[in-house]
């Protein structure tokens, strides 16, 4: 059975075992090398649907005697955590408790930054997987910049809760891939809350997903239209960014005349009859420029979806051509081949750990390939899920990967390997300077495991969002977070606490 949103299709994907999975994807992206030309955004009017998220209260809090993966490559062997007003506020071995403080003794326990999943579709494709939920392809026409996953996000998946208990603490929520260019992606905290704006990561940028290959050529090609050929889909893009180029130069013209006219007006205060001179008219706005163009003046990441190197090199191109940022290639089975290339171009692979051969374009896998596009100097390998399933174990699919990479002799270790669950998915979010590590002055996300987080046995025990506990699994909650599971808490949240 095909992967529903991989290949296009309007409903939400179905999970198979392994290697049998038909997945579908999106794309995240760090730096292409070119810088974007300075230049006006289109209108400037106020950024709409802004975050309303506040952290919940949380207590000063001592973590002892850990394990302590920071996230930073560091590892420290009984070490400690202090949070302090939500934020870390030291971490090393022998703190002192201040006054009032939970001191939380973690001996034989391990503790890391909260998980970062920089490839979610929680929200847009939420559970159950019924038609009405589908809501993260809009299939209508190939380029859908001006549609934002955010709109679709339902803050009721019980995904959200799931995800909490495999300790990930923020995620990108992308749309699907079947178009050229699907819209902007948002990333959010992974707290219970009525509405997305209260989830939403506050002064995180907004992703932009493209993608590559044979989702957007075989769905449109399938209706007679285009794309449907790889060319096809190149073409595509160019023609997007090409009318982008033309309409910014349309509000760069505008805001220059604009200037003038004030200017004008100024000089000639009260030497001018009324009528004299009319202020330029603004061009008519248009979404989905708009954010091809937030895109090329680097206001918007860009993730894309893309399998094979040769189209991630085109790609590269393309970046170069109109001026945007490649944060990061999303499933990038093919990465391996050209990881040097990527991290010439500070570009991210966000990759799975082993699926690959669910259809052509991803038939050239190898489990070697997270820690290959690791290995060259500044090289930026990420885990991550595209699943709701696979977002509950991301810690194990960094435990593969690395395993992978030592068979081979890489000689991985386990808080080098914690960058590419952390930090390194920061980076390509665009929020690295706030969370992402265990560092004084950052976000108080952290979760502590049962044991060491790269084995199948491990558990996140406790996990905490700015300080405040949002996870205990000791202690559940007696009621769930999503009203949508009143009536059915007892076997599906509490059993899959077990």
């Amino acid at each position: 059975m095909q992967h529903a949103h991989a290949r296009g299709a309007s409903r939400r994907p179905i999970m198979i075992p392994l290697l049998g999975i038909l997945l579908s994807a999106c794309a995240t992206a760090p730096q292409s090398q070119t810088p974007a030309p300075q230049a006006t955004p289109a209108p400037s009017t106020p950024a709409p649907y802004t975050s309303t998220y506040r952290a919940l209260p949380s207590q000063t809090t001592l973590i002892r005697g850990a394990t302590v993966l920071t996230g930073t490559g560091t590892r420290i062997d009984n070490g400690d955590v202090l949070i302090v007003d939500g934020k870390i506020s030291a971490v090393g071995t022998q703190l002192s408790a201040p006054a009032g403080a939970k001191v939380i003794e973690a001996n034989g326990r391990w503790v890391t930054p909260g998980l970062i999943d920089v490839h979610s579709h929680l929200g847009v494709y939420p559970s159950p997987g019924v038609d009405a939920h589908s809501d993260g392809n809009e299939m209508v026409d190939p380029v859908t910049a001006q549609a934002w996953a955010e709109h679709a996000v339902w803050p009721q998946d019980p995904g959200f809760q799931t995800a909490l208990a495999g300790g990930i603490t923020t995620m990108q929520i992308l749309p699907g891939s079947g178009n050229l260019i699907g819209g902007r992606g948002v990333t959010v905290k992974n707290v219970h809350a009525t509405t997305y704006q209260a989830m939403k990561f506050p002064g995180a940028p907004q992703g932009l997903k493209m993608a590559c290959g044979e989702n957007p050529k075989g769905f449109y090609g399938g209706k007679g239209q285009a794309p449907m050929t790889r060319m096809g889909n190149v073409a595509g893009y160019r023609q997007a960014f090409a009318d982008a180029q033309a309409y910014r130069e349309e509000w760069n013209k505008y805001s220059r005349e604009l200037a003038e006219y004030e200017k004008k007006q100024k000089d000639s205060a009260g030497k001018k009859k009324e009528g004299d001179d009319k202020p330029p008219s603004p061009p008519k706005r248009d979404l989905k420029s708009d954010t091809l163009v937030g895109a090329m003046n680097g206001e918007i990441l860009v993730h894309i979806h893309c399998y094979r190197a040769d189209e991630m090199a085109i790609m590269i191109d393309l970046a170069k051509e109109f001026g945007f940022k490649i944060a990061a290639f999303h499933h990038a089975v093919e990465a391996y081949k050209i990881a040097d290339l990527l991290a010439q171009n500070s570009i991210c692979g966000a990759e799975w750990a082993d699926w690959w051969g669910f259809k052509m374009e991803a038939f050239d896998g190898v489990m070697e390939n997270i820690a290959l596009t690791d290995m060259p100097k500044n090289g930026c390998a990420v885990v991550h899920s595209d699943s709701a399933e696979g977002i509950q174990r991301l810690n194990q699919e960094a435990g593969k990967a690395m395993a992978r990479g030592n068979r081979m002799g890489l000689d991985i270790s386990r808080e080098h390997a914690m960058t590419w669950l952390t930090l390194n998915a920061a980076k390509a979010l665009g929020i690295d300077k706030v969370t992402g590590t265990l560092e004084a002055g950052k976000m108080g996300d952290v979760v502590i495991w049962n044991g060491d987080p790269f084995s199948v046995y491990a558990l996140a025990e406790e996990v905490f969002i700015d300080g405040a506990l949002v996870y205990d699994r000791a202690n559940p909650p007696t009621r769930p977070a999503s009203d949508f599971l009143l009536g059915q808490y007892e076997t599906a949240v509490k059993g899959s606490a077990q």
